[in-house]
């Protein structure tokens, strides 16, 4: 047990003999000999505060200036906690963040409880020495920025417009303004003694702000009360906490209105003329038509086409999968290797497939998102609960303290917005796949 946490537990000793005393004289008069104990308490506590803080400062100086054992003697570091036998288990990306939560959770917040037991627990200095530093916000304690940008790039692979190559801008102050070329200038061949005419840009912005991102992620108590480094239980939190984030960015980025507390989704980022309406007939030449009128709509307007590609629900990808030509070939092969038309497919089920005035249809988004843009807030913050209730995927209210979880919320600061408008198209009214 470390210094503080002995002083501290001393201090509590003499605070229940203190209010023991004091409970006894608001019902009768202290005797003298009462008198003077509770004197002496008193000044036993200060006394034992004054230590503990000095004890404290003392523990945040250590972390502060403490050199991984990987160190050798002319300061060349190796990545923390990778030193390895034949048979040691590596550690997985975002590992730091999984253990801090874990850390955090185990002592409700308690920064200081969890670098000790960070440090107690082979945790790796980098992990206790965060704990020891960071400042508490009022909303929970803030992650490190190289922890939190580890853990936003594990959301590339997962959130499906995250994977399809947004570009990431950090947000100034929770703001960015990114200047775009609305109409370009005209260009003229001229003879001799001819004046150049003169022609001029029309600029417009995207103007992207901070909107508060919040999940909540619930974890098993078995898995936080495991005190030891262990891949496996980091892994574990770490794919909750990125699957939770994922899911929440994919539909926010892909079908929110938009607002001053919500990121503007590219199905209503489209321009109304780039809203290609499904046909009624599913016969091929009519499936051939409507995709090709989707992805006219992105040359027509000479966009970038810097990183263009589809997005569907996996209704709508199966039924275009399993479409046979005349001769009972596959008329789009390449959709095994998730393309179509040469252009990479995105699969998400944050794409509906209960639109519609029949609640039975969906949409296919086809962007180029390498012109659009994730601007991303300060560090993420982490708050925790065991007492707390939240909704599970069928709607039911469920109580963390009866299942024995405890509610991670994580929250993130971002917003998302597409350079030039006419780099989005959506096919809208998609029945494709209703009798799956």
């Amino acid at each position: 047990m470390s210094q503080v946490l002995k002083l501290r537990s001393e201090r509590g000793q003499l605070n229940d003999e203190l209010q023991a005393l004091a409970k006894l004289d608001a019902s009768e008069t202290l005797s003298a000999e009462q008198l003077a104990r509770f004197t002496e308490l008193e000044g036993q506590i200060t006394a034992l505060t004054d230590r503990i803080a000095r004890a404290e400062a003392a523990e945040r100086a250590a972390a502060a200036s403490a050199v991984p054992v990987q160190e050798g003697a002319q300061g060349i570091q190796g990545p923390p906690d990778t030193i390895e036998g034949p048979h040691s288990p590596k550690p997985v990306a975002g590992a730091k963040v999984a253990q801090m939560v874990r850390l955090l959770a185990a002592t409700q917040g308690n920064q200081q409880m969890a670098a000790q037991m960070a440090r107690e627990g082979g945790f790796g200095a980098d992990v206790a020495m965060a704990l020891n530093t960071v400042t508490p916000g009022a909303g929970g304690v803030l992650v490190p920025e190289n922890f939190s940008t580890e853990l936003i790039e594990l959301l590339k692979p997962k959130s499906v417009v995250r994977a399809m190559g947004c570009r990431t801008l950090p947000l100034n102050n929770g703001n960015l303004t990114l200047p775009r070329i609305r109409k370009g200038t005209t260009v003229h061949y001229i003879g001799a003694d001819t004046d150049i005419p003169v022609t001029g840009m029309q600029f417009a912005d995207l103007k992207l702000s901070a909107k508060t991102l919040a999940a909540i992620v619930p974890i098993a108590n078995d898995l936080i009360a495991y005190a030891g480094v262990s891949p496996r239980v980091d892994e574990h939190v770490v794919l909750d906490v990125t699957e939770s984030i994922s899911l929440a960015e994919d539909l926010h980025f892909l079908r929110s209105p938009g607002g001053d507390i919500l990121p503007k989704g590219t199905r209503f980022w489209a321009h109304a003329s780039n809203l290609v309406p499904a046909p009624v007939k599913d016969d091929l030449q009519s499936v051939e038509l409507f995709l090709s009128a989707i992805l006219l709509r992105l040359e027509g307007a000479n966009a970038h086409m810097a990183s263009p590609g589809w997005v569907m629900a996996p209704r709508t990808r199966r039924w275009l999968a399993s479409l046979r030509d005349g001769n009972g070939n596959k008329v789009y092969p390449e959709l095994d290797q998730k393309m179509l038309k040469g252009y990479p497919v995105g699969i998400t089920t944050q794409i509906p497939i209960n639109l519609g005035d029949k609640g039975d249809e969906s949409e296919i988004h086809f962007v180029d998102f390498g012109d659009c843009y994730i601007g991303e807030g300060d560090g993420m913050v982490i708050n925790f609960s065991s007492e707390a209730t939240y909704k599970d995927a069928d709607g039911e209210v469920v109580s963390a303290f009866q299942r024995n979880q405890t509610l991670i919320r994580v929250i993130a600061k971002h917003d998302f917005g597409p350079r030039h408008i006419e780099s989005v198209a959506i096919g809208t009214g998609v029945r494709w796949g209703v009798e799956l």
